[in-house]
């Protein structure tokens, strides 16, 4: 499974890249922001798209929003990430057809789940 992590702070890029390194998926993806982070997307495939919520520039939401909208990308799996506690915030997201959302901090069980979720109800790699 080919997957691009975006954030904008390299620790949580870190982080996130050890656990999915831990969990046996190989050799994920990084970009810095949302502008980066699209260019990759439609440059390569990707299985799954895991991003934060609040980046500068291009945010989480405005990303999703640009995948949603392109053809070659609308069907691709995204997990959004974000400390984000507001429930009208998150519903709104759920609307715009965000495929999983974890709050930050989590751990790796929870991304264990969020990513066996995925698997399970969108047929992908």
């Amino acid at each position: 499974m080919k997957i691009l992590v975006v954030d904008d702070m390299p620790s949580m890029r870190h982080v996130m890249m050890h656990m999915l390194t831990n969990l046996g998926y190989k050799n994920p993806d990084e970009a810095s922001c949302g502008l980066q982070a699209l260019k990759m997307l439609r440059l390569n495939n990707y299985d799954l798209l895991i991003t934060d919520l609040h980046m500068p520039n291009l945010n989480g939401e405005q990303l999703l929003s640009k995948v949603r909208g392109d053809k070659k990308l609308c069907n691709l799996p995204v997990l959004m990430v974000s400390s984000e506690d507001d429930k009208a915030k998150i519903v709104e997201l759920i609307a715009s057809e965000v495929t999983g959302f974890m709050v930050k901090p989590f751990n790796l069980s929870t991304l264990k789940k969020q990513l066996h979720w995925i698997h399970s109800n969108r047929n992908i790699a």
